[in-house]
């Protein structure tokens, strides 16, 4: 373990998929780790799922009441912090009827985590952002994505959660340039995001693997994912976090060339013996996703991409920060396997 006992590190939105990882690597690497949760009723429920992870529930980590909304708790958690890894941000699995309430969370969240930072002498944040800022709003169906890119809002398809990320990280850019001080900023922009689930929370994308595992969806959308495992994007927060090069810089988290659901669901089919039996292999038609999508608000969030592949190069990630992923194939067996051994499924309707 290396001696970063003296580096605190606060960590926002404890409760998500990202941070619950982040959180693990940080205490592996022997930093002082805070983090925030909306509601300090939530921290057993924290603590449950990083004992699922291995670590300890009377490790060193402290917990702070504040929220996104809001300005109380935030200099009280920043206070003393070296670094502030910013994950928290909402992900619904349904399309809002209203999209300010991804929208203003998002950027505003994003602003007053900044200016706390900046005002408490904090040397670097760490944004988690998300390709939905890179990729998305562009008429071409195949497409090479790389940190240079941005997501265009007054392109077609763009849904309050991609509206929502490319506003926020638009804004902390442009908070830094004008308003930051001394204050650093790294983005991370991950792709789908699988891997171990700990709990509860995870990210939407493992709704995907949810699904086909617990057969609840008739077949294979024609979709194109992107994935990079969870541990590898935590990992990549660190690394972006204390790397001289990494200032002022975005980074791509991508293992690799996308996978077709129906890809996915072979490779489950494969892989997972007994335990997949529900999965189904076989490619559902445009024309039913979209009109599942009409009743369906979770469809609806994926009908636009349907035929779309998108390709998000990690090139930068590996060049700069010597990054590494772990295979497309090992993060969808990782995420499938958690929710087997936790008994998340839910039972088939």
């Amino acid at each position: 373990m290396t001696d970063n006992k003296h580096q605190t590190v606060l960590v926002t939105g404890g409760s998500g998929f990202i941070a619950q990882h982040c959180i693990i690597q940080l205490l592996h690497a022997g930093y002082g780790v805070r983090t925030t949760v909306r509601s300090p009723g939530r921290e057993p429920e924290v603590r449950a799922m990083l004992k699922n992870g291995g670590i300890p529930s009377d490790e060193g980590l402290s917990f702070f009441a504040a929220d996104l909304l809001s300005d109380a708790g935030w200099p009280e958690a920043v206070a003393g912090c070296n670094y502030v890894l910013h994950v928290a941000s909402p992900f619904p699995p349904n399309t809002p009827k209203n999209e300010e309430e991804l929208i203003l969370p998002a950027r505003e969240g994003a602003l007053r985590v900044l200016k706390t930072a900046r005002d408490a002498g904090v040397q670097r944040v760490v944004l988690t952002s998300s390709f939905a800022a890179v990729g998305y709003g562009h008429e071409i169906a195949s497409q090479n994505f790389t940190e240079e890119s941005w997501t265009d809002l007054n392109g077609k398809n763009i849904t309050p959660y991609i509206k929502s990320k490319t506003l926020a990280e638009r804004a902390a850019w442009d908070f830094i340039q004008h308003e930051g001080g001394a204050l650093e900023l790294s983005v991370i922009n991950p792709v789908a995001v699988f891997g171990p689930v700990l709990g509860p929370d995870t990210s939407t994308s493992i709704q995907i693997v949810r699904r086909l595992v617990d057969g609840s969806v008739p077949g294979c959308p024609r979709l194109a994912v992107n994935i990079v495992d969870v541990r590898d994007v935590a990992d990549l927060h660190l690394r972006a976090m204390i790397h001289p090069a990494a200032k002022g810089e975005r980074f791509l988290a991508s293992a690799g060339p996308g996978m077709w659901m129906q890809e996915i669901a072979i490779l489950l089919k494969e892989r997972l013996g007994e335990d997949a039996k529900r999965v189904p292999t076989r490619m559902v038609p445009d024309w039913m996703v979209k009109l599942i999508s009409m009743f369906d608000s979770s469809v609806a969030q994926i009908a636009p991409d349907l035929g779309r592949y998108a390709n998000a190069v990690n090139e930068k990630a590996k060049r700069i920060l010597n990054w590494q992923p772990r295979s497309r194939e090992e993060a969808v067996i990782a995420t499938a396997e958690s929710l087997v051994q936790l008994r998340a499924l839910p039972k088939s309707k």
